[in-house]
């Protein structure tokens, strides 16, 4: 007995002694592979792939430290849409009454499944094909359409960056680009282009001259050569990042995760410093408390926590399969779950106080403008002088005298008032004005930085900014299609890695003609939201109903070191379930109800139009959907009846440092348990470990030979009371 051992410490105690047989075996000298393999069974064409797949989990690159780890989580959920998504959704659904939705689904479904893709990821050591096959056989289709969903959202999402390395390189000049319209010549005549003198020169500027977008979605325009090779761009610095796996990426993380906040702060400090920031700031945390009773706000509140964390994505569970299994997952998923809440609502204030300054900008443009149409209408004996108040002084007009004039001006000429064509001028008016998506980004954004003194600057560190978001995504997207790929059909790495860059380039032309906006709308907002709920309800179905709530409780306990709270497994059994099953309904009552369509920017009118998307558009998306669900039944269906084999029908035992690891598979179900476990179903232990009582040095260990002269390769071990091994 090894001297560190429990057993001999308190053998001379009279006290129980309780110590796991993997406790024991740890203590051990290391053991050759290949001289330590045990077969049992009588299945041979699986043998020695189940034992090679044991001792390549144990040689599995890992991260080079838990900051390098914590940073790739954090650059993969911390995302675009923590920058203009959360900001709108909080515009549009109530301000700061939107924050109680959102922080309620967080706790209750956000966090609970981050820490169950964390754990499962972690304790199986697998990408997401090999976890969800694993966990439950049948369910394994559900790896598969993760893989599917990924792959639909970089092949937009490198396009949304590839818009931002556009942008970037065009911040190195001063004025900005899209600070004025452009003027064109007619003959002699100079004239500012129609398009932009009916919009704006940051609209302007974003749909004709960066997108050169037609006017439908059946328009295509051919492609647009300077965004197609801006997507070369972001697919090479994509590639380069992620060709080595999580020896390249992890490096590219200390940057791309850490320069946003830099570039966050940045702002935050120069955006509270700027003229009427703080009317946006109290503008957006003025709850509108009537929001949070709308179903609607609670389903983007749902949608949001998804994305903000990628759950369903398989990212999550590639990252943690690198990690050793005595990591502290849970802290991992609170850490990282409060960090991306904490950056949506840092961006949140730095947009608001940005777009507090854009709108007392506007609002007083608007005043001078409105104001000039009045000492017209004075000048031509439209309006009489005596409607303006006497302390009016038209050289140094106030939001506040404007407001005053108009209001009797309103009064008196009622019945002719809308002729007039004044308008209020509000700045609450200019505060609503809510901008969605990229909008936000390439057009109210960029629009409020032409009026920053030193604008190309933060121009440049706005775009570069949203790169690095953006390529944190990015990688981790691909891993979670390269990692279970690579650990299911041991493809080689590199070459695999740049097959998919090359391919997702060339089907990500779709997006670089003159209408691939409007498919990244069909993309981002209808084909991936769906897919991802089928998809975290299902692995929350199989860990908590299939393979067991207790039951994964215990593994944790084992894994961890403590147990975890006992909210989880409430939240994992019967809250989170019922929370998406809610909102899966009403997402397909929304797609029936509500036709889906998309914002077409009409050129003749410079302005935005809603469009409902035809039929063949409407059949690419369903195709879209149906694909990416359809690995679940098909793979389902092929298990069930057995057309599809789930890589069992052998035992193969392996030993290494003393620890023992089995596979078993393609057995019946009783089979597996009666002959391998010598138990009966009801009473089969988990296929992960779990601890053993030892009663003290007068027992028999467990791993003893037998008498059976079957020796190393039989059965002779007693395998009906073969603690549980370490998969």
């Amino acid at each position: 007995m090894p001297k560190n051992s429990k057993v001999t410490q308190r053998e001379h105690s009279g006290e129980h002694v309780t110590e796991s047989v993997a406790d024991l075996l740890a203590l051990e000298e290391p053991v050759d592979y290949k001289q330590s393999i045990l077969n049992v069974a009588g299945g041979a064409g699986g043998k020695q792939e189940a034992a090679e797949e044991e001792l390549d989990a144990e040689d599995r690159p890992a991260w080079n430290s838990k900051l390098q780890y914590i940073l790739a989580q954090i650059g993969f959920s911390v995302g675009l849409g923590n920058i203009w998504r959360f900001p709108y959704l909080c515009q549009k659904n109530g301000g700061g009454a939107y924050l109680v939705p959102y922080l309620v689904l967080l706790i209750i479904i956000g966090i609970p499944l981050f820490f169950l893709e964390l754990a499962v990821g972690q304790r199986i050591r697998r990408g997401s094909i090999g976890v969800w096959h694993y966990v439950c056989p049948r369910l394994g289709g559900i790896g598969f359409s993760s893989c599917i969903v990924c792959l639909f959202v970089g092949l937009y999402y490198n396009v949304i960056i590839g818009w931002s390395i556009f942008y970037f390189f065009k911040s190195f000049q001063y004025p900005l680009p899209w600070s004025e319209c452009p003027i064109r010549r007619n003959r002699t005549v100079a004239v500012v282009e129609a398009e932009c003198e009916k919009s704006s020169a940051t609209t302007y500027f974003w749909y004709r001259e960066a997108l050169d977008i037609s006017n439908s979605i059946s328009e295509s325009g051919g492609l647009n050569w300077k965004m197609t090779l801006c997507l070369l761009v972001a697919w090479t610095i994509v590639g380069m990042a992620v060709v080595k796996g999580i020896q390249s990426s992890g490096k590219v993380m200390y940057f791309s995760s850490l320069f946003p906040y830099v570039v966050l702060a940045c702002f935050l400090v120069r955006g509270l410093l700027l003229r009427g920031a703080v009317d946006g700031i109290l503008h957006m945390f003025t709850p509108k408390l009537d929001k949070m009773l709308d179903p609607q706000v609670w389903r983007d509140a749902a949608t949001q926590v998804f994305f903000a964390l990628g759950l369903g994505f398989g990212g999550v569970i590639a990252f943690s399969s690198y990690n050793k299994q005595d990591n502290n997952c849970h802290f991992d998923a609170a850490l990282v779950s409060f960090i991306n809440f904490f950056t949506s609502v840092l961006a949140t204030l730095v947009v608001f106080a940005v777009l507090g300054f854009k709108a007392n900008i506007m609002n007083e443009k608007c005043v001078v403008e409105n104001a000039e149409k009045i000492l017209g209408y004075l000048h031509n004996n439209v309006l009489s002088r005596d409607l303006i108040p006497p302390h009016v002084n038209f050289s140094h007009l106030t939001t506040k005298d404007y407001t005053e004039m108009y209001k009797v001006i309103m009064t008196v000429k009622e019945d002719r008032f809308s002729a007039l064509g004044l308008d209020p001028c509000l700045l609450e008016d200019e505060l609503n004005k809510s901008v969605q998506g990229t909008g936000l980004a390439f057009i109210a954004f960029t629009e409020a930085m032409t009026h920053f003194p030193a604008s190309p600057f933060w121009s440049v560190m706005f775009f570069l900014m949203l790169i690095n978001l953006g390529l944190g995504s990015m990688i981790g997207t691909m891993t979670g299609i390269t990692t279970p790929i690579i650990d299911t059909f041991k493809v080689p790495k590199e070459i695999f890695t740049v097959g998919c860059c090359v391919f997702a380039f060339f089907v990500g032309l779709l997006f670089v003609q003159r209408s691939g906006n409007y498919f990244v709308t069909m993309f981002d907002d209808y084909s991936a939201t769906l897919p991802l709920t089928v998809i975290v309800i299902l692995e929350n179905i199989a860990v908590a109903w299939i393979y067991g709530t207790k039951k994964f409780m215990q593994e944790l306990t084992e894994m961890l070191g403590f147990r975890p709270y006992r909210f989880y497994f409430y939240m994992w059994k019967f809250v989170s379930p019922l929370f998406m099953a809610v909102l899966t309904t009403a997402s397909v009552i929304q797609l029936g109800v509500t036709p889906p369509g998309y914002s077409a920017w009409i050129k003749e009118e410079a302005a935005e139009r809603y469009l409902y998307f035809p039929n063949w558009a409407m059949a690419l998306l369903i195709t879209l959907i149906v694909v990416a669900t359809l690995p679940i039944p098909v793979v389902f269906v092929l298990r069930h009846f057995h057309l599809l084999s789930d890589g069992s029908n052998t035992l193969s035992v392996s030993y290494k440092k003393g620890r023992m690891m089995k596979d078993i598979s393609n057995l019946e179900e009783n089979d597996e348990t009666r002959f391998i476990l010598s138990k009966v179903p009801s009473e089969a232990p988990s296929p992960m470990p779990t601890h053993r009582s030892y009663l003290g040095p007068g027992s028999t260990s467990p791993l003893e030979p037998s008498g059976n002269p079957n020796g190393r390769y039989g059965s002779g071990y007693l395998l009906a009371s073969t603690p549980e091994s370490e998969l």
